[in-house]
């Protein structure tokens, strides 16, 4: 006596299946009904009908995303001739993170270098190929694991403010005097005393004005220390424009001293 074991069997339309003898085995996997047999249908009993349900008991646990963040972009501009180091807060950093510029057309450009302080600190330098004044960049961070964030707000390219006036006319002590100091800007810019300078005694710095196109003008005017000898004095302005770029220029009076002041002969 013979002994058939079947695993699948497929039925074609119109065909009579016999499967042995009389007084065969016959043995069939587990799943193949008598009405499986009757339809042709056999499943395979390696592959359920019915698969079972889908519970965290039976998934393995995936670690969960951790996409960086940017929080903070300081400077918020930079001047396009000149470049700068550009420091990035936020969260989920990696050592070390690739750090790209876009622009407005989609065109990207890798910066310069990169600097990993933490994981919610990083900074980066841009150097001044592909920067255009006027043409602001968002900023691409890509950890080494793929994930990346893109900044909502745009880094601004925006030259500084320059100072047209480097230079200043001297002044005879005891007298009056007026001098202006010219800036250009792409923006709206205000000329100030440095931090840490002070002007000639009786010299004052009037407000800011725009006095035509780019150019911003501020005046100096008051009259010199009476000085019984030459007398030179040393400062330094600021010009800061809209997006808080700052340019200073060292400049100087010399109060000269004419012959009243500076005694007769006998």
């Amino acid at each position: 006596m013979s002994e058939i074991k079947v695993n699948a069997l497929k039925k074609r339309n119109g065909s009579t299946i016999t499967i042995g003898e009389s007084g065969d085995t016959v043995t069939i996997a587990p799943g193949i009904t008598a009405a499986s047999l009757t339809s042709g249908t056999i499943p395979d009993a390696r592959f359920p009908a019915t698969l079972p349900a889908v519970s965290g008991a039976n998934l393995t646990n995936l670690p969960a995303e951790t996409k960086p963040t940017i929080t903070g972009i300081s400077p918020s501009a930079i001047d396009a001739d000149v470049g700068g180091t550009v420091t990035l807060t936020g969260a989920n950093y990696a050592s070390i993170p690739k750090v790209e510029l876009q622009r407005a057309n989609g065109a990207i450009q890798d910066a310069t270098s990169v600097t990993f302080s933490s994981a919610t600190t990083i900074s980066f330098t841009t150097g001044t190929a592909g920067l255009t004044n006027g043409q602001n960049v968002r900023i691409i961070v890509t950890n080494p694991d793929g994930n990346a964030v893109r900044s909502s707000s745009d880094l601004v390219i925006s030259d500084g403010p320059v100072f047209v006036t480097t230079s200043l006319a001297n002044g005879e002590a005891n007298t009056s005097y007026s001098a202006n100091v010219d800036v250009t800007g792409d923006s709206a810019t205000t000329i100030a005393l440095n931090s840490g300078s002070s002007l000639p005694s009786g010299i004052s710095l009037g407000s800011t004005s725009n006095v035509s196109g780019t150019t911003y003008r501020a005046v100096l005017s008051g009259t010199l220390p009476n000085t019984a000898s030459q007398t030179t004095y040393n400062f330094t302005l600021k010009a800061t424009d809209a997006q808080s770029q700052v340019t200073t220029q060292a400049l100087s009076i010399t109060a000269t001293v004419g012959i009243s002041n500076s005694g007769g002969f006998c």
